[in-house]
């Protein structure tokens, strides 16, 4: 039997640590085990009922907006299929997931890219939220080349483009042999067909969705993480996955996107956010004066988070919440935190804190 390897990291205490403008009082983290009642959940019965559910809407209410509603159903089209890809070693497929949002008929189809090994299954997955489109995965030409917004950084993109010379250009980041050697699949779509990576630009999701009168909209990385669910949406009807061990994974931002997927769809049995970083893995509260920030983040990229979340940059210790409790929401499943050692923007030594 096939098995996630996993360390499972639940920042469920204090860390000892302070932000630069805070005085040492107010470092503290919230002990997510404590309602805004003031008392404490003793029980699983009150976390699932109680607590978990409040939890969930502060994030929503302070931080990444809104979620948005399940759509009534997921359904696939499939746009290319390759038996013998990566010299006969990979089962790909490419597929347009399609779903209604608001009341509007498939405004953010998903490009999903299915890599699966050789044979019946079933076989555990990776879910990922990648940085580019799906051609960039794989040298296989049947595979299209997204006509929407893309990052300048991304091989081949010119003028936020993507071209056919970003063809198999990052497969380094993306493994798909290695992971499928291994038996295990790799479910990867690009974030920017649920909501591009630019703010003040009517589209995607923020295209369709109500507006929030009190600060709450949601934000890119709902959007992704709620893409990500669309994805097993589709994953729980397809034989040659086991549904049950999906693992959800993303890089920086997109870690961010697939940690707060993970704490709101516990259909993911595995939840790695890689380089997470502030308003992801990383506490809010800090004393890393060369990590990122509130107040940086909200105003380099004013919409990865809801307005409601700008209110507290000069002072997160007001927060009702640290991100340990986005991490017990996803408790008892396992969540592996990966950083570099050296990327001290994203704070790993806040995340990786020996806990007492």
């Amino acid at each position: 039997m096939r098995r996630f390897l996993f360390l499972t990291v639940l920042t469920m205490s204090t860390i000892p640590a302070r932000a630069a403008d805070l005085p040492p009082e107010k470092l503290k983290l919230p002990d997510p085990l404590i309602g805004t009642d003031g008392k404490r959940v003793t029980t699983v019965a009150e976390w699932e009922s109680k607590r978990k559910p409040e939890l969930k809407r502060l994030f929503e209410t302070h931080m990444y907006g809104r979620r948005p509603a399940d759509p009534k159903s997921v359904t696939a089209v499939e746009l290319s299929k390759n038996e013998k890809a990566f010299d006969g070693t990979v089962s790909l497929k490419e597929l347009e997931l399609r779903f209604d949002v608001n009341g509007h008929t498939n405004p953010t189809p998903i490009r999903l890219l299915l890599a699966t090994p050789q044979g019946p299954g079933p076989f555990p997955c990776f879910v990922g939220i990648s940085f580019a489109g799906n051609h960039s995965l794989t040298p296989d030409e049947g595979i299209r080349i997204p006509d929407i917004w893309q990052y300048d950084r991304q091989p081949g993109v010119v003028k936020n483009k993507a071209s056919a010379e970003g063809r198999g250009k990052s497969t380094d980041v993306w493994p798909l042999t290695t992971t499928v050697s291994r038996g295990y699949a790799v479910a990867v779509f690009y974030a920017g067909d649920i909501q591009p990576d630019r703010p003040d630009v009517d589209e995607g999701l923020r295209k369709v969705l109500p507006k929030a009168n009190d600060g709450a909209d949601t934000q890119a990385i709902m959007s992704w993480a709620w893409g990500a669910s669309r994805v097993v949406d589709y994953l729980t009807t397809v034989k040659v996955i086991d549904s049950k061990r999906l693992a959800v994974v993303g890089h920086s931002r997109l870690g961010k996107a697939a940690l707060v997927a993970g704490a709101f769809d516990e259909r993911f049995a595995l939840v790695i956010p890689h380089q997470a970083g502030c308003g992801g893995s990383g506490p809010s509260r800090h004393d890393d004066p060369k990590a990122e920030g509130v107040k940086r983040i909200n105003t380099s990229f004013p919409h990865w988070f809801c307005d409601k979340f700008k209110t507290y940059n000069d002072d997160p210790s007001m927060l009702p919440f640290d991100q340990n409790g986005l991490v017990a929401l996803c408790a008892p499943r396992p969540v592996l935190f990966t950083n570099a050692a050296e990327d001290l923007w994203a704070n790993p030594s806040g995340q990786l804190k020996v806990l007492k």
